[in-house]
């Protein structure tokens, strides 16, 4: 936004400050927020507080850096009346999870290690962040984020104390950092319609347990070399021998692949979808929808838990789900694949429109690192990170407000109300 358009939304903007930054306690630490808000939304190629200070015309460099890296006002407040305002407003068919990462210099900024860095596609020094988001064909919002702390960072008392890390944080698997945020999440009356997410979670049979566990239905894309019985497979017990233990009941085939099972049942079983428009026309390809059993030793111990918790017996049955393959037109085999826990009736088209969806965060995250500066913190501490992040979710909160309700933000609207929406599900 230029100048001028920051202007003409500044009545908005502070109809819009006030009901989030509500928890905020002082008149002057809301102000700075409006003001960083527009900071963030001006033009420019930094987002960071130097450059956003001498853009604004009541931009104090002193008082912005300490509003976001000094000040004690709590960003999860903040957070949720975000995710309360956005929620109805978007109406998502789905929340997303995914990872973002924020190339770093040097050790000390909070969390940062050497590990895998999407942003650069290698191992690279960064910080890296699960994030969820609800999502619509039409919309998008992030609604909660983990900064996620490697375990060099769990037993570092230096770095830790410098950067403010919080004596209860330490190293815990992003998946687990997921499963965390939809508890948080439901505690504040939101409960995702269904979770979308790509193979780094989807792969991981205790994340999908995790899901299952909470009532909660996914579409997750998978590697080709994840293991599956077919839906009709069934488990055998072995006589039992004059000793050793009793011996569990086994599926009698060995699993095969995603990959393999879905391409014997050849190219004509794949039926063509189009699941919505892109910019350059239609986006369709052929797909197609079979009822299995994930396998594989993780999956087996969970499904084995689960029965003897809620029948006191294991009877080898493997849970069934519905394995999504995609063979585009020209490709030699197929090339995706996702596993879904909806039911074994949802169609088809409803499965790929939901796979697919998480091109919709991709357009998230280019507004929010190159439009609003995501990843343009120069701070290091654990307060400034969060406090930033938390911000520039509240400027693409406002952004995707006006863009698709326009209304949004004045006294009468909806939007401003305090009261608790209704359970989302």
């Amino acid at each position: 936004m230029d100048a001028h358009e920051v202007n003409r939304a500044r009545a908005k903007l502070a109809l819009f400050v006030a009901d989030v930054f509500a928890s905020v306690p002082r008149k002057d630490q809301r102000a700075k927020g409006d003001c960083y808000l527009r900071g963030l939304m001006l033009d420019g190629r930094r987002k960071s507080v130097q450059p956003m200070a001498e853009r604004l015309p009541d931009g104090n460099e002193q008082n912005l850096q300490q509003f976001v890296n000094q000040s004690t006002w709590d960003p999860v407040p903040v957070r949720r009346r975000i995710a309360q305002r956005m929620v109805p407003l978007i109406g998502p068919d789905a929340w997303v999870v995914d990872d973002v990462s924020f190339p770093k210099d040097g050790r000390m900024s909070v969390a940062v290690a050497r590990q895998y860095c999407g942003a650069l596609g290698k191992q690279a020094n960064c910080q890296v962040a699960v994030s969820v988001h609800a999502v619509s064909d039409t919309a998008s919002c992030p609604l909660q984020w983990r900064l996620f702390v490697p375990q060099e960072w769990a037993d570092d008392a230096g770095r830790r104390q410098k950067t403010g890390m919080p004596p209860e944080v330490g190293h815990r698997e992003k998946w687990r950092l997921a499963l965390d945020v939809f508890d948080e999440l439901a505690g504040w009356d939101l409960v995702p319609p269904v979770v979308v997410a790509d193979a780094g979670y989807g792969q991981n049979a205790d994340f999908r347990d995790g899901l299952d566990g909470r009532g909660i239905g996914y579409v997750l894309a998978v590697r080709s070399d994840v293991t599956v019985h077919p839906h009709d497979a069934e488990p055998v017990t072995p006589p039992r021998s004059a000793n050793g233990r009793t011996p569990q009941p086994r599926y009698p085939g060995k699993p095969s692949s995603v990959a393999a099972l879905a391409a014997g049942h050849g190219r004509e079983a794949f039926t063509e979808v189009t699941w919505r428009e892109g910019s350059r026309g239609p986006m369709r390809s052929r797909f197609l929808a079979v009822r299995v059993r994930p396998a594989g030793v993780r999956a087996r111990r969970l499904a084995q838990a689960a029965a003897i918790a809620r029948q006191g017996c294991w009877d080898g049955v493997l849970p069934e789900v519905t394995l999504l393959a995609e063979w585009p037109a020209g490709a030699e085999a197929p090339t995706g694949y996702w596993l879904s826990s909806l039911p074994a009736g949802t169609p088809v088209a409803e499965l790929v429109r939901l796979a697919k969806i998480r091109w919709r965060i991709e357009h998230d995250y280019r507004e929010l690192k190159h439009g609003l500066g995501l990843d343009h913190f120069e701070g290091r501490s654990w307060t400034g990170w969060h406090h930033h992040v938390t911000l520039v979710t509240a400027a693409h909160a406002f952004l995707t407000e006006q863009r698709i309700s326009p209304k949004a933000g004045t006294p009468d609207s909806p939007s401003t109300r305090s009261s608790t929406p209704s359970r989302t599900c």
